[in-house]
């Protein structure tokens, strides 16, 4: 790593001042010493110098040393290879950098070529009938042996890799495509080299009417160049699927501005910044972690987590995402949370583990799948003895050329990416509009929801309460009743308590000691304060005759603010209002989401006549006011029993009851307080527009998928009879394997470019 360096020591030294460092740190995932910089070690131990245990260096913020199966995500490797279930190309559990980190796009490529360049002379030979100089050129044959040569190495070097993963599905009794295929095109080439070499062998149903044994060299040759095309070309179009995640990891600076105590800089990369490293961010830059703003201010536009594009202005104490981008402005952060502690690193890796993970619809295509391969050898066989029974006459060679073309046009590879790969594009796409999926089915029952239940503070209004009133009965002073209410809720984590303590402060009044302080969850706060009994809360705490203040609680209901009473020894004294002001983007969203057909029901711990103001301005269809956390799970049950399919938005902490009741839970989450393990749906701007863009994105990815299922299914359903040649009887047409092998290698691209379409789809 080097040395370590700081402006009171600009000489360096390895250990000679640890606390004003570089942060030299130990490699990724290593370990390093507190105070000697430069002491790095692969393992625990204590440092050589001072003694102090070593710590661990923050690791790299993504792992992508693990290879999965796109279809099996159970299947998982340490290196590249081939999937044992499917044979398909094993691809990083995280894409991070080219578009062929496991070399195989490359390697498919080299062997296309190959393939090409002697399967087409192969061809040419073999249409010698309609090429007349070449067919006077060779004799018969001499061009079987010269067809040997080209088609060897095309169908036995360039096709080795699909006919060891045959040989593997048969090993492992998994068939798979390349079952098929190696069946196909083993048949064709072993069927030809038999009769070039040992012709005699073959009875007169083989012969045709010259009596020469027919050979199909070209066949084979050209479906091996046409597999490992297909090959390629799926390659190449799945890569484009881990586009999003590449773009995000993208966003992410490699170096930062380092400020040291005494005011030197250096830049260092972001690998080595540690928590409380304090950082310069100059304009233009990208924020290197994430962090506190120090001093300065500046606009940063945070549309990566957000989908936003309008930029947030940021001030001293305010926090900052790594990867967003900072405007004109330039200011000083703390390092809060680095390496896979970042937000951008959480995005990533919720985005690849939804990727990775199956949709309830996916079992469809798995149950055909499994009886899928076997079905096709069957029909394959019936083809063959039919062919050989009733057929004209070659009556053998035409058995095993329509039976080569059942096995090429068969693609049960098509029906196997049909979810995953929609999945894995409409994730991405998400996370690039501030949607992240924690998982397919999440993706997949979000489309379904005809419910949507959402609190009130925080998911409908801005949840950044300020207190507006504070009214008292005759002898008791404003002053004072602040005082005591902000004396009970400094022990409370409410949002009304935030407001009344900022009130508090900018008024200066002096708090007291609270004695038996106790939260009661939906109710309110009560303790004992100069040895009488106090309680702040709603009607439900704070009982008795309210007197003059009733009439004052109406009134600021009325007006869409939450009322908090205060009580000693069981009157009431004073009430205290706090206002809430509803998000600019929440009418917009309400709206968006009845067009969609789903019907929104507020559930809210305020009380009824708030709860109702805000909801006839916003056009909310139904209100449940006045309920405790445990009482909105409740009512996310009740929903469910009645049919419907819930979902419920959140903040993901207050309303986790709630959350895991629903269908879909949505956590609403913001900047570096994401809550991406409370919900199956995060979004990452705070306001109800996320919610309408997820069920868009949903909807349109459960379209995707079907799109691709039925082309899967009818592609199959229609390929495999004509291969059978079900049409000879009535047309006189077969189709020839070469032609059964593109269908089949267009059959995968074509699903695979279906699903692309995701990443434009508007939502």
């Amino acid at each position: 790593m080097g040395e370590s360096r700081c402006g009171s020591h600009p000489g360096g030294g390895s250990h000679a001042c640890g606390a004003h460092r570089r942060n030299a740190a130990a490699p990724s995932g290593g370990y390093f010493c507190p105070m000697c910089a430069a002491v790095e070690a692969a393992s625990p131990g204590s440092c050589p110098h001072c003694g102090m245990a070593l710590e661990r260096a923050p690791s790299l913020a993504i792992d992508d040393t693990e290879y999965v199966c796109p279809m099996h995500p159970q299947i998982v490797s340490p290196a590249p290879g081939s999937c044992p279930i499917c044979g398909m190309a094993l691809e990083p559990r995280v894409a991070l950098g080219a578009d062929d980190p496991s070399g195989e796009l490359g390697e498919m490529t080299r062997r296309f070529w190959i393939a090409l360049a002697f399967a087409a002379p192969v061809l040419l030979i073999a249409m010698g009938e309609m090429l007349p100089p070449l067919a006077h050129g060779l004799g018969g044959r001499a061009t079987r042996w010269v067809e040997l040569l080209l088609a060897t190495p095309a169908v036995l070097w360039a096709g080795a890799p699909l006919f060891a993963r045959a040989w593997t599905s048969i090993v492992t009794g998994r068939p798979n495509m390349f079952t098929l295929i190696g069946l196909g095109t083993g048949a064709a080439y072993l069927e030809s080299l038999i009769a070039t070499l040992l012709p005699g062998l073959f009875p007169a149903a083989f012969r045709d009417h010259s009596g020469s044994v027919p050979v199909y060299f070209e066949a084979a040759a050209v479906i091996t160049a046409l597999v490992l095309l297909g090959q390629v070309l799926e390659l190449r179009a799945r890569a484009k699927t881990g586009d999003a995640i590449r773009d995000l990891i993208a966003l992410a600076p490699k170096t930062a501005r380092w400020v040291g105590a005494d005011g030197a800089e250096a830049d260092v990369p972001v690998a080595e910044l540690r928590p409380g490293d304090r950082l310069r961010v100059r304009p233009g830059d990208k924020i290197p972690v994430d962090g506190t703003v120090e001093e300065g201010a500046s606009a940063v536009d945070e549309s990566l987590l957000t989908g936003e594009p309008m930029p947030v202005e940021k001030g001293p104490g305010d926090s900052v995402s790594g990867g967003t981008l900072n405007g004109s402005g330039a200011f000083v952060m703390r390092a809060e949370r680095v390496g896979a502690d970042t937000v951008l690193a959480q995005i990533v890796r919720l985005v690849a583990e939804a990727q990775r993970s199956r949709a309830p619809i996916q079992r469809l295509a798995d149950a055909v799948s499994a009886v899928f391969v076997p079905g096709v050898v069957v029909v394959a066989v019936a083809t063959a003895v039919v062919w050989g029974v009733a057929g004209p006459e070659p009556r053998l060679a035409y058995a095993l050329v329509n039976a080569v073309a059942v096995l090429i046009i068969a693609c049960p590879c098509a029906l196997g990416l049909a979810t995953p790969m929609s999945v894995m594009v409409a994730t991405g796409r998400g996370a690039r509009a501030g949607v992240l999926v924690r998982s397919a089915e999440a993706l997949e029952g979000l489309g379904k929801v005809d419910t949507l239940v959402v609190d009130k503070t925080g998911t409908l209004t801005e949840g950044k309460p300020r207190l507006t009133d504070v009214r008292t009965i005759p002898g008791f002073s404003r002053d004072e009743a602040l005082a005591l209410a902000a004396s009970l809720e400094r022990g409370s984590e409410h949002p009304l308590a935030s407001a009344i303590l900022s009130a508090a402060q900018e008024r200066g009044v002096t708090l007291s000691p609270v004695e038996a302080f106790e939260g009661l969850s939906g109710r309110g706060v009560r303790g004992r304060i100069g040895g009488r009994s106090m309680a702040l809360g709603n009607g439900a705490l704070v009982v008795g005759d309210l007197g003059s203040l009733a009439a004052d609680a109406e009134e600021l209901r009325r007006h869409r603010k939450t009322v908090a009473l205060l009580g000693i020894d069981g009157r009431a004294c004073a009430l205290l209002a706090v206002s809430d002001s509803i998000k600019s983007a929440t009418p917009e969203a309400i709206r968006r989401l009845h067009a969609l057909g789903i019907e929104i029901v507020m559930a809210t711990g305020d009380n009824r006549i708030s709860a109702e103001a805000v909801a006839s301005q916003l056009g909310i269809d139904r209100v449940v006011a006045e309920v405790l956390p445990q009482q909105k799970a409740e009512l996310v049950a009740r929903l469910k029993n009645e049919g419907r399919v819930v979902a419920m938005a959140g903040d993901g902490i207050n309303d986790a009851p709630a959350l895991g009741a629903a269908h879909v839970g949505i956590a609403m989450a913001t900047g570096s307080d994401l809550a991406i393990e409370s919900a199956g749906i995060t979004l990452l701007k705070g306001d109800l527009r996320g919610v309408a863009r997820a069920v868009c994105l949903s909807r349109a990815t459960l379209r995707n998928i079907r799109q691709n299922l039925f082309f899967a299914f009818a592609y199959n359903v229609l390929g495999v009879p004509l291969a059978a040649g079900v049409l000879y009887p009535f047309t006189g047409w077969l189709l020839s394997p070469m032609v059964a092998s593109l269908a089949m290698s267009a059959s995968s691209v074509c699903v695979v470019g279906n699903a692309l379409r995701l990443r434009s789809v508007e939502i």
